[in-house]
């Protein structure tokens, strides 16, 4: 069924995006110039995550099935990129990798 995954691609890149902006603000507070890295790839990742929510609420509004499932997958394929930009991001906070 269309439109299935959307809700949770939706809810789930929603708060990733929480993550990314509480990560970004507090890198501006700590103001850690050298945390160049860390912000680009938090940044990035909030643009993927960004349109991935909006792609996956276009996808639940829209009443045509066909679109509603393209919009899902291209939804699905941006989240799995921000996903892959979430665990950079987390690996170089972990590991205090700031160039």
């Amino acid at each position: 069924m269309p439109g299935e995954k959307s809700p949770h691609i939706l809810n789930t890149s929603s708060t990733l995006l929480g993550f990314c902006l509480v990560v970004m603000t507090s890198l501006k507070i700590a103001d850690k110039h050298e945390a160049t890295v860390m912000d680009e790839a938090t940044a990035v990742s909030a643009v993927f995550l960004m349109a991935s929510c909006i792609l996956s609420f276009l996808s639940i509004r829209t009443k045509h099935a066909v679109r509603s499932e393209r919009l899902e997958r291209a939804a699905d394929i941006i989240f799995l990129i921000a996903l892959f930009m979430v665990f950079v991001t987390i690996l170089l906070i972990a590991f205090h990798f700031v160039a």
